[in-house]
Parts: structure tokens; sequence; C-alpha cells
């Protein structure tokens, strides 16, 4: 399927509003039953994260049952609060006491900077759509573009959105990525119009025409000024944020998980230029499965790959996104400009 789902056990649900002035949404990913081993890199000068602390190899809680990426900045945080009661309801988290339904969901969270991009800055995620998306994770192919915590990205004017990718390593081992993308960075060469992403993939891709790249050019510029005279240009600089999952079905210690995490932003810093600015708050999130055992040559293997899928995510994420024109701003897609490809 080439999407984050590719490893077993992991399911995606989305959820989003786009009317009455959202532009907002958020996206869950579960963890098999009894959770997988998580670990988190925070890069971003500007994060927002809830239960992060938790994933420290040194501290207690071994395994996790959902991580959830989020629009709305601090505010969508309570969007986990949604996940929680539901993970709660189904006795799955943490054990705390003798009867099974004493359990406490801990549920790693981190949230993207899209307020105002629908024209209400009010619009944002809260409790009940985090319990929306986890009611629709299932195990089908990752929706991407325009969707969960992607409905509101842009990144550098250029609407962003939700990508997935996935890999089989010869060892049979699978890793996966699933990118929200909201960049202040660019994801798009000024030079060229190719995406960054694009150039590290074998024989790269064919450019458009100059005339082509000249036109989008301006088309781009004229959003960003009529995006600042509208609800989401009140906030200057830019305030942006993008999140990432990467999984595998390999057996990992927390410590190398945490790794994979660390690594998987090589992947980002190849799609977004610049990356992890001060209004960025760049976090990346690690999940195991762990039902491949891995050797110390399977483990650098699966951090090259993890890196890898993550690029491909972004590409796919600019690629699949809708543009927007709306009260919020106007933010063009891709494909608005480029065509399709």
């Amino acid at each position: 399927m080439d999407s984050l789902t590719d490893v077993a056990g992991l399911l995606v649900g989305h959820a989003q509003r786009t009317e009455d002035g959202w532009l907002s949404g958020t996206t869950v990913v579960l963890a098999p039953e009894g959770g997988a081993v998580a670990a988190v890199d925070v890069r971003g000068g500007g994060p927002g994260t809830r239960e992060t602390d938790a994933l420290d190899p040194r501290n207690l809680v071994q395994r996790v049952e959902a991580v959830v990426l989020t629009g709305g900045s601090a505010f969508g945080l309570d969007a986990a609060s949604g996940v929680v009661a539901w993970l709660e309801e189904r006795g799955r988290g943490f054990p705390v006491g003798p009867d099974p339904a004493q359990v406490v969901p801990v549920v790693p969270t981190a949230s993207l900077f899209d307020l105002g991009r629908g024209g209400d800055w009010r619009a944002r995620p809260g409790a009940a759509l985090g319990r929306e998306a986890v009611g629709r994770a299932g195990p089908t192919v990752v929706a991407q573009g325009s969707v969960g915590a992607g409905t509101g990205a842009v990144a550098e004017g250029l609407k962003g959105g939700v990508g997935s990718a996935a890999h089989v390593l010869p060892s049979g081992v699978t890793v996966g990525a699933l990118a929200v993308v909201n960049a202040a960075g660019s994801v798009l060469d000024p030079e060229t119009g190719v995406l960054y992403g694009e150039l590290w993939e074998a024989g790269g891709p064919s450019a458009p025409s100059a005339a082509r790249h000249a036109e989008a050019q301006r088309q781009l510029a004229a959003a960003r000024e009529e995006s600042a005279r509208r609800s989401a240009g009140s906030v200057q600089p830019p305030l942006n944020t993008t999140l990432a999952v990467v999984a595998t079905d390999a057996v990992l210690t927390r410590a190398q998980a945490q790794k994979l995490a660390g690594t998987a932003h090589d992947g980002l810093a190849r799609a977004v230029r610049p990356v992890h600015l001060l209004n960025d708050g760049d976090t990346v999130f690690t999940l195991a499965t762990g039902d491949h055992p891995v050797d110390g040559m399977g483990l650098n293997e699966l951090l090259g790959a993890g890196a890898d899928v993550l690029t491909r995510a972004v590409v796919r994420g600019v690629l699949a996104a809708e543009g927007v024109d709306g009260p919020g701003g106007v933010f063009p897609s891709y494909r608005d400009l480029y065509g399709r490809r």
C-alpha cells in the first residue's frame, strides 16, 4: 500500500472541519492492543507537545497505545483528551490497579500552528474531534493531502498536508512514515519549481518549463500578499511545525527507537529548507511494534530507510494537497501552480 499502515497492526484515523471558519483537524495513529515501543525527537524551536516526557527511555512507561498529531497549536492538544477517554473505555493503557479498567492511557501528542487559516481564530480541534479521529482509525491506505492534521497545513504559502510512504527492507522489516507538512521553510526549489524532496529520487523529476515556473512563482507571491491581508496573515512571523510518525515492525529498545526518530529528521531536512527554525516545532515520533528482530547491520539499514520514507511522505503530502481560497487566506497547492502529474 506504500503507507504507514503497511506496518502491521497500525491504524490511522483522520477528522477535520472546513466550514464556518474552520480549517483544521486531527490525525491519530493507533497502535495494536498492548501498545508499541515509542520515542520522540523534537528539533523545532517552538514545539507544542503533550506526554512527550513519558517517552524518555529512562522513564516508567514502556509502551503507548496511540500518537496524536493535531492542528490548533497549544489549544489543539486538547484533542488528545478524546483519544484518552476512548482508550480508557476499552481498558487500554498503563495498568495502575488490580481492576482491568484501572488504566491510564499515555497518548503522546504534538500540535502544529494553523490558527486563523479558516478565518475563525477560535476554530480548533478539541476532545470531540480527537474522539472522532480515533473512532475512524483503520488499516486501509492512509488518506493523504488536506485531511486530518494536514487540513490547515501550509509550507511558506504553499498548501501542505498529510503524506505517507513505506518500504520493506531486504530483511523483511517494514518501515513507514506519516508526515504533516506545515513548514516555515519551503518545500519548493525557487530556481526550478522542483520539490526538494524529489531531488533525492533516482533520476530526479523533470523540472517544469521556465515559463510555467515563472508564472507559478508569480501566483504564489500574489497568494502570499493576499493572505497577509486576511485572517492568517495577522500572525507575524508565520508560525508552523511539521509533524511525523515513523513506524516499524522491528524489535527495538526504547533507546533504538529514539535513535530512529532522530535520524528520521534527516529525511525532513532533505525535503524542507530551512528546517527546525525557532518558529517551527518540528517533531518526529517513532513506533516499533516488535515483530522482527534486527541485528546491528539491520538497525543501520532501518535508520537509513526511516529518513528515506519520511522524505517521500513529505513529497506525497504536498502533491496530494488541495488549494484553499477562503477568509483566512489564499494557499494554492502545488498542483494548482504546476499542474497534475
